[in-house]
This record gives structure tokens, sequence and C-alpha cells, in this order.
């Protein structure tokens, strides 16, 4: 499990982060199959494998589309015919499909996240204008509470818990 050091400078202490919440993510799909993965279990239908098909879409949107490079992304169009596109898994994908989305978006950011400046300037897919520093606080918000969120779908699953690996 990564460790954000304790002494190290700004961007590799948000990027240790961001990558510890992606583990506990990841940790949180761990050893189940596809119908727990696509299990509705709360009211509002979020399930596990939608919850990372979310976060997959999102990292393509804040280090790649926003920064120009090429991006996966769920565009905007497709929230107006369906407003949770980007957390609806379809009949037809599957949940390495999904996982595998997951894994490339990460891929693409963390090049992105290697090659710009912290104080790089990219716009969003809505016309704000942010830096690399905020789009890595973003990301780690978002990551965070989605394993949040995770870790709570994975209890009523099987009765997991835990923010990450127990230690050994």
């Amino acid at each position: 499990m990564t460790v954000v050091p304790p002494t190290a400078g700004e961007k590799p202490s948000l990027v240790a982060s961001l990558q510890r919440h992606r583990e506990a993510v990841l940790w949180k799909l761990r050893d189940l199959d596809d119908e727990q993965l696509r299990r509705h279990l709360v009211g509002s239908g979020t399930t596990l494998l939608g919850t990372v098909k979310q976060l997959a879409s999102a990292e393509y949107t804040w280090f790649c589309a926003t920064f120009g490079r090429p991006s996966e992304h769920i565009p905007a169009a497709a929230f107006e015919e369906d407003p949770r596109a980007d957390r609806r898994v379809h009949p037809w994908e599957t949940a390495d499909g999904v996982l595998a989305y997951y894994a490339g978006a990460r891929a693409a950011a963390d090049e992105a996240i290697r090659e710009l400046k912290i104080t790089e300037r990219g716009t969003t897919p809505d016309g704000t204008v942010v830096t690399l520093r905020w789009a890595l606080l973003h990301a780690i918000e978002e990551t965070a509470r989605h394993a949040g969120r995770l870790d709570v779908l994975r209890e009523l699953v099987d009765g997991r818990t835990g923010d990450h690996p127990p230690a050994g």
C-alpha cells in the first residue's frame, strides 16, 4: 500500500495520496464476482463497478481532456440522454472491460501528471481554467469519497470493511 511520504515535496505527496486512494478502490473490488460487482444495494442504484467506471471517466476528464490530451471520458452529451451515463454499467460491458477502462484512465492520468508542472493550466470541459495542482486535489477528493462509498457497498455485499488491506 502506497504511503504518503511525510517530508516529500508537493507534487510527490499529492501523487502518492491519489495512488493510495486508487489502491483502496481496487481493494474494495478484490475477490468479487460479476454479479456482486453489479449488484444494486442502495436506492440510488449505485454499484461497485459503476463507481469505478465513474472514477475512470473522471480521471480521463481531469488529467487528459482538461490538459488537451487524448481522453476516453464520457462526453457531456451522453448525460443528456442518461444522467447516470458515467456510472451505468450496461449488460454488454464486462467487469474486466470496466476495470481495463479504469487502468487505462489511471495510466493516461499518470503520464499527464509526470509530464506536466504542478502550475500547468488547463481548461475543463465546462470552460473553467484550473492548474494541475487543482486537478490533483480534486481527483484525490473524488477518489477518497468514492472509496468510502465502495467501503459501504462492499460491507453490504459480504461484510468486509476497512479502508485498506490489513498489514501483514
